[in-house]
């Protein structure tokens, strides 16, 4: 099968959102149970499940997770059959992390029991944006198109926010957490996120995985925004993890719940995803650490207040 007709399967959301970005999206042939943006990828086959009940709340889903890694079972399932049937060239994945999609070691297991094809695997693990906009070059010229025009396209985005906010005289402390109970502070790229969107992160730092977090910890940062994105859920899941945090009796000390400073966002579609829509991501922060300069355009879909 030559380069300019691919046959694509994506393992992850984000890689699914790089390839159509790259405007290969009629080379997608499948993609995992998560992958649903944009819209036109939903009709794709499905070539992975989950072992996990997403529906519980967050203290249940950490020890399913925990025992799910412990076991020989796994978070994920890969549908062999499937991935047999749909006869890919290149599979793309992800080696970051476990509890965000199938593990590098699970796909390269299957593919030695697909023994009459070569399928190349493109596997990302982005740790900052120049990691995600390397993916993305990566994804291009193994797949034969050019990364330049949406990169360039992005970062020209990124100049605009920066442009807009040289006037800014403040830049609001800013605690993103991404998982509620226990308590985990965002690290990786919503550090560098926070930072270009005018705010002062506190607790997370760029470039390392998201950590867990003492209440002791998030009281002496004392942060005057707290940004809720738990990990995998959608506006109304952070929505129902967000009245659980409130319910602590420490939650009521802290000055961004005095100062009705508590924001959800869809962290699901935004700040989970290492790919394209993290500048989305970014003018989304921005909006609500400068609503007087940025226009709320991905409010009520993208993030909520928190009351």
């Amino acid at each position: 099968m030559s380069l300019s007709d691919p046959r694509v399967v994506s393992l992850i959301p984000s890689a699914t959102e790089i390839v159509v970005a790259l405007g290969l999206g009629e080379h997608l042939v499948g993609r995992s149970h998560e992958c649903d943006y944009p819209a036109l990828v939903q009709t794709l086959p499905v070539c992975t499940a989950t072992n996990l009940n997403s529906e519980r709340p967050s203290r249940a889903i950490h020890d399913q997770v925990t025992e799910l890694l412990q076991s020989a079972l796994g978070i994920y399932r890969l549908d062999l059959e499937q991935l047999k049937q749909l006869q890919p060239t290149h599979i793309v994945t992800q080696a970051q992390c476990e509890v965000c999609a199938v593990s590098l070691a699970d796909v390269e297991q299957a593919l030695t029991q697909i023994t009459n094809q070569a399928i190349q695997v493109i596997s990302l693990q982005p740790n900052v944006l120049a990691h995600v906009w390397q993916d993305m070059e990566r994804v291009a010229i193994v797949l034969g198109c050019d990364s330049q025009p949406i990169i360039q396209q992005l970062q020209s985005r990124i100049t605009n926010c920066q442009q807009q906010l040289t006037e800014i005289e403040h830049r609001p402390t800013v605690a993103c957490i991404e998982w509620t109970d226990p308590l985990m502070i965002a690290g990786n790229w919503v550090p560098e996120l926070v930072t270009l969107a005018g705010g002062e992160p506190c607790l997370g730092t760029v470039g390392q995985h998201s950590s867990w977090l003492t209440w002791e910890q998030l009281l002496a940062a004392n942060p005057e925004i707290i940004v809720c994105m738990p990990c995998g859920f959608d506006l109304a899941q952070a929505a129902q993890a967000t009245q659980e945090l409130a319910q602590q009796p420490q939650w009521q000390q802290l000055q961004a719940v005095q100062n009705q400073q508590v924001y959800l966002t869809d962290g699901n579609q935004y700040f989970n995803r290492p790919g394209p829509r993290l500048v989305d991501s970014m003018e989304l922060l921005a909006e609500i650490f400068h609503p007087h300069t940025f226009p709320p355009r991905y409010a009520g879909h993208g993030w909520l207040k928190f009351h």
